[in-house]
């Protein structure tokens, strides 16, 4: 597995909002998953969703994704941006990759319903590779992060509107992923997820896979 980026080495995983089912689960969240929060600002948010709105809004929310995974979703893959949201994702990109990392051209743009959820799944490794990374836009989420061979290792995060995350490291092959359907709290703190919005970046494959 590839080091991270010097972005990413200066930054300390934070959570304040966080909730493990042991310690295991909470130092391998901690070696790889990375959360920044702020990452972008909220005039930046709003030139993103306007740009977004574009294409999303002329699609129906669809009631699952073809793997399963997804529930009451819209999706699109988007390469060209305006000249304000290029810098945002230029320097989201420059954050989390090394320079000579290899990266999907292509951004994934994944519109979720209030109502909708994502359920616990791994990131195939045949479409994607060592660095999952994403911008939370329009809502607060609880993400839970579960052991694929063991469910009941797991950790709960509240990731929060304008942040970035990474998944690396045994966070992206080892355990599943899932947004939480409302309600869902961790810590006592609850969040009613609205309408959200994640700008998805992936490492490429290797050449040689």
């Amino acid at each position: 597995i590839r080091s991270t980026s010097r972005s990413l080495q200066r930054c300390l995983s934070n959570f304040p909002n966080c909730a493990a089912s042991c310690s295991k689960a909470e130092a391998d969240l901690k070696e790889g998953f990375t959360l920044i929060p702020n990452f972008i600002s909220q005039e930046e948010e709003a030139v993103l969703v306007e740009e977004i709105n574009k294409k999303v809004l002329k699609r129906k929310y669809q009631p699952g994704h073809w793997d399963g995974a997804i529930k009451l979703y819209r999706e699109l893959e988007k390469q060209s941006w305006n000249d304000a949201n290029k810098q945002v994702l230029e320097r989201f990109k420059t954050f989390v990759f090394l320079e000579d990392e290899q990266v999907i051209d292509q951004t994934h743009v994944l519109d979720l319903h209030e109502d909708g959820c994502i359920l616990p799944h791994v990131d195939s490794i045949k479409f994607c590779g060592d660095k999952v990374s994403a911008i939370s836009l329009l809502s607060d989420c609880v993400m839970r992060f579960s052991m694929e061979s063991n469910t009941s290792i797991f950790t709960d995060v509240i990731v929060p509107r304008y942040s970035l995350y990474v998944m690396s490291n045994k966070i992206r092959y080892y355990y599943n992923h899932e947004v939480l359907p409302n309600p869902a709290s961790v810590n006592g703190v609850e969040v009613h997820r609205t309408r959200r919005i994640s700008i998805l970046k992936r490492s490429d494959l290797p050449i040689n896979n």
